[in-house]
């Protein structure tokens, strides 16, 4: 059990990193790009695989609390996410607003998990 939550967990750090570094990689010219989308797809699943597996174990209790919010905030990432891209390809280079909002959201995420 700890080998699969050691992978989904790296799963999840590498969904962070394609949320966060799309966001860095357009910040001069910003839009919304596929990766924000791949890294909020492999983000919410790994982190629900990680809840399910935490759970499963029952050696910790877990704070429901700060998994709602994180959760809440992956699927308004991921929202965002689709809606840029639909966006995007319907008038290019119009979806700075969201890629600045995925990329804050992405951070946020971060904040909430070391700090709650």
């Amino acid at each position: 059990m700890d080998v699969a939550i050691k992978i989904f967990l790296i799963l999840h750090f590498i969904g962070l990193a394609g949320i966060i570094g799309s966001w860095l990689a357009v910040v001069k010219e910003p839009r919304v790009v596929t990766g924000m989308l791949h890294g909020a797809i492999l983000q919410l699943v790994s982190g629900l695989a990680l809840v399910g597996l935490r759970e499963a174990q029952d050696v910790v209790e877990l704070n429901h609390m700060k998994i709602g919010v994180k959760l809440v905030v992956a699927v308004v990432i991921l929202v965002l996410a689709i809606v840029g891209l639909k966006k995007e390809k319907q008038n290019p280079g119009s979806t700075g607003a969201l890629a600045h909002t995925i990329g804050g959201l992405g951070i946020l995420n971060v904040i909430i998990a070391v700090l709650w």
